[in-house]
């Protein structure tokens, strides 16, 4: 396989979806795949229990994409040969009334990341400047000062918003968490090959919701917005990465590869070493353990 290189997904300039192809010009069998993704796994499992002993760094693993663009899949496949007491996965739903009672980034400050861990964020905090804003009746639930009504939302509150965004990166990432960000990039027929797929096989009718045919009438503003948050919030402390996902297995390896290519520039990362004194007396531990 052509060696993969994470810069090349890396966002450095302004984006247009449009113009950035959902699936990689080359051919690779899943073998291969699937053997690339399995060596990549063994070093971050291992680096990762260095890193939960070193306790002095984080990371925030943020999952961005369209239903049925492989977030789920992805993070099963990538992060399961690490120790589980070093990752923890958050998957935000609808806010409850709970939630509700607070800023929209108050439940996502109470899901980030202790030191020494990793934190996937299946869908984000971006979903405040995504889902909201092809459907901005749901932020009146918020119950915001100003806005009464959906004519109360001006271009300016999306900015501020996209600007708080900002804001609560650079905060955790000047903390010790390493953000990474990676938005899946699945065409639009490829989607409803998979949305077709669920209909179709029984084993997977339980993932089909009639939802996600509404939402796939807003492909258009989806894409808008995606843009719009990509290109607004592309940071050197917390960079965008643009993943083909018409490819699952694919979109595996390189979010795998980034990963890794990411933990090896900590470079102070490295296993607490004995206590002297316990060390000198090793011989004498054994002997008491018979």
């Amino acid at each position: 396989m052509k060696s993969i290189n994470p810069e090349d997904f890396k966002v450095t300039s302004k984006i247009e979806l449009n113009r950035i192809q959902t699936r990689l010009d080359i051919v690779v069998d899943d073998a291969e795949k699937a053997e690339k993704l399995l060596k990549v796994q063994h070093k971050l499992s291992k680096k990762q229990d260095a890193m939960y002993a070193h306790n002095r760094h984080a990371f925030l693993i943020c999952l961005q994409g369209m239903d049925t663009s492989g977030k789920d899949s992805l993070i099963r496949e990538v992060f399961k040969e690490f120790n589980p007491r070093g990752v923890i996965v958050h998957s935000f739903k609808t806010p409850n009334t709970t939630e509700l009672e607070h800023d929209y980034l108050w439940r996502h400050y109470l899901a980030l990341p202790e030191k020494g861990k990793f934190a996937v964020f299946n869908r984000t905090h971006y979903e405040n400047v995504l889902v909201t804003r092809v459907h901005p009746e749901y932020l009146l639930l918020e119950n915001l000062p100003g806005i009464e009504k959906i004519e109360d939302i001006s271009p300016e509150f999306w900015e501020n918003r996209l600007e708080q965004i900002n804001n609560f990166e650079k905060h955790i990432s000047q903390n010790g968490t390493t953000i990474l960000k990676f938005y899946f990039h699945m065409s639009k027929e490829e989607q409803r090959k998979r949305l077709l797929n669920r209909l179709e096989n029984a084993e997977d009718n339980w993932k089909f919701s009639p939802g996600d045919l509404k939402e796939r009438e807003h492909w258009n503003e989806y894409m808008k917005y995606y843009e719009e948050a990509i290109n607004s919030t592309f940071k050197k402390h917390a960079p965008w990465y643009i993943i083909p996902a018409d490819d699952k297995e694919m979109a595996r390896y390189i979010v795998a590869k980034i990963i890794w290519e990411e933990l090896q520039k900590l470079t102070d990362i490295k296993e607490p070493e004995l206590d002297p004194k316990v060390k000198s007396n090793l011989d004498f531990y054994k002997k008491q353990l018979g």
